[in-house]
């Protein structure tokens, strides 16, 4: 799916079914179908830092900036600005990758009964 192509839900609401009466719940397979087939971006935190707008303006090609994480320390990865897991830089190829060391979804949802 490309991010121009349009997901079409089933119009019928309450009220609105043949009948007056609800609509029909076969189309609630189709709505979870578009939902699951939705795109989210997700971001890999390597570390985070603050500095002053005056030396941001005078970073140029070459600069190096240190982050608040060390070298073996775990990653984030966040989706919708929510962390979601925890991991590891890997080579996949000639990419970078992420390997998960920490589903933090699972472990919050075991902290919550």
């Amino acid at each position: 799916m490309s991010d121009t192509d349009e997901i079409v839900l089933d119009e019928s609401t309450p009220g609105n079914a043949p009948g007056g009466g609800s609509p029909n719940l076969g189309a609630g397979a189709e709505a979870q179908d578009a939902v699951n087939e939705a795109l989210i971006e997700v971001w890999a935190v390597l570390g985070k830092v603050s500095i002053p707008i005056h030396q941001l303006l005078k970073i140029g090609r070459g600069a190096v900036i240190a982050l608040d994480r060390g070298l073996d320390d775990p990653i984030e990865l966040r989706a919708n600005n929510h962390l979601i897991a925890r991991g590891e830089i890997v080579v996949v190829e000639d990419k970078i990758g992420v390997c998960i060391t920490e589903n933090v979804t699972a472990e919050r949802a075991r902290q919550h009964g």
